[in-house]
């Protein structure tokens, strides 16, 4: 189990042993089933289920801040869309050692390989930029399957035990994982220090970012990967997974991002990060069932 830095009170502990035991359950049953009948039941439980828990309000609130001429019906069927899809990454988690880039089947579509190599090559630390789109494990995965050395950056789940029970179940990415903190941060400059790749999820609240436009509504974003881009002068890059149909993905690795040199650094970071906003927004756009709604991503609103 993780260790917490504060003790967890009786209750809130009961409650996460709970949701520990139900999720490592599903895990198991999930394990036991093909690829494609565990994506399935996935998302047939999360479509039945997930509309009906009550962190599913914060999705309705986020939808309509994002497409306020929406129907309520329009607004539901990507809730239920999106829990559908929820469904399936959970279960998708311990098949992820199955999933193969390079293999001919046609479960995975891979395009911009050829920016792989050149960040494989170039004798430079490197950036990725995704976010929460798509089975956003597998980016990783095409990484590390490429002979990329990557790290992870990301935000720890609130339930301990659930936290290890997830990181055991990416042990076949085979990529290092460092929550946000000081811990991560310095592991980040470590590894672009010696010339590793780094990935950075983008879309969630940072609250010591920068407020920057998403969907027409500023909110604030990290700075981290303008940041460095900057300063060391190294590639940022782009990555998108979308999943097609059923457990069938295809995953578009894009040119590095064009990063400005004015000499005003924060204006060249703003820039930077209201392209990438705008960019995360235009494959939401296209999918948005395939979204995670359910951060507080303008928090001043939900």
């Amino acid at each position: 189990m993780v260790a917490s830095e504060h003790p967890i009170p009786l209750l809130q502990r009961f409650r996460y042993v709970v949701e520990f035991l139900v999720l490592w359950a599903l895990l198991l049953l999930f394990g036991v089933l093909s690829l494609d009948k565990a994506s399935a039941l996935g998302g047939f439980l999360g479509a039945k289920i997930g509309p009906h828990l009550s962190i599913t309000r914060r999705a309705l609130i986020n939808l309509k801040i994002a497409f306020p001429d929406w129907s309520d019906s329009e607004v539901m069927a990507i809730v239920r869309g999106m829990w559908d899809h929820l469904g399936r990454v959970f279960a998708e988690y311990p098949h992820l050692g199955e999933f193969d880039f390079y293999n001919c089947d046609g479960r995975m579509q891979l395009i911009g390989a050829e920016y792989l190599d050149e960040l494989r090559d170039d004798q430079i630390a490197g950036i990725f930029i995704a976010g929460h789109i798509g089975n956003w494990e597998l980016g990783s995965l095409a990484a590390t399957q490429h002979d990329l050395p990557l790290i992870n950056i990301y935000r720890a789940a609130n339930n301990p035990y659930v936290e290890k029970l997830i990181q055991r179940a990416r042990d076949p990415i085979g990529v290092r994982y460092y929550p946000k903190s000081l811990r991560g941060a310095r592991a980040l400059l470590k590894a672009v220090n010696r010339g590793d790749h780094v990935g950075i999820m983008v879309d969630q609240k940072y609250n010591e970012g920068i407020s920057v436009p998403f969907f027409g509504t500023n909110a604030m974003t990290t700075t981290a990967p303008a940041d460095i881009a900057i300063r060391y002068k190294i590639p940022l890059v782009p990555v998108r997974v979308e999943r097609l149909s059923g457990a069938n993905f295809r995953m578009t690795v894009f040119p590095p991002l064009d990063i400005p040199d004015t000499g005003n650094f924060a204006a060249d970071t703003r820039a930077v990060m209201t392209e990438v906003n705008s960019l995360l927004e235009s494959w939401i756009r296209e999918k948005p069932e395939q979204w995670l709604w359910l951060h507080r991503r303008w928090p001043d609103k939900t």
